[in-house]
């Protein structure tokens, strides 16, 4: 059985994460929208992981005997500047996510918990994956300049 205070926390990290869905949905609209197909393509299927995520955390909540559940989800933006300066906010977005993990954990780990600590260790480890992802896109993307963004907007597609 999984304590009352873990429960409300993974709750809240659903939420977070079909916030960052939604963000990453909105994000793929912007830039099909701006004729960049390929870095949508990407957004959209970054979109579908954050999903996957919640519905991981709720599918481990039940099977712990605890209740899973969506609740208000905030508006998230809904525009961006360049295609460098959305992928920096991405950046942004998955250190914040990062943390917010960590914290997680932390609650895991004083409550005496630990299969949930072993759970969401599998997070933290996608988590630098994510992370460094989207750091490597920006810095593709630096180098890249105006001119190589076509051929990045290529490459996306490939995911």
């Amino acid at each position: 059985m999984i304590t009352t205070k873990l429960q409300e926390a993974i709750n809240d990290q659903i939420i977070a994460e079909l916030w960052s869905s939604n963000l990453y949905l909105q994000m793929g609209f912007h830039l099909e929208k701006e004729g960049w197909s390929g870095f949508a393509h990407w957004m959209y299927k970054q979109s579908e992981e954050e999903k996957e995520h919640a519905l991981s955390m709720a599918s481990y909540l039940i099977k712990r005997g605890g209740t899973a559940k969506v609740d208000k989800i905030d508006v998230v933006p809904g525009s961006w500047g360049s295609v460098l300066e959305l992928f920096e906010h991405v950046y942004s977005h998955e250190c914040h996510v990062s943390e917010l993990i960590d914290k997680l954990v932390d609650i895991a780990s004083a409550e005496k918990d630990k299969a949930t600590q072993d759970f969401l260790w599998g997070f933290v480890r996608e988590q630098v994956e994510e992370e460094a992802t989207a750091s490597d896109i920006v810095e593709k993307i630096k180098k890249a300049g105006e001119q190589g963004l076509f051929f990045l907007d290529a490459q996306m597609k490939q995911r």
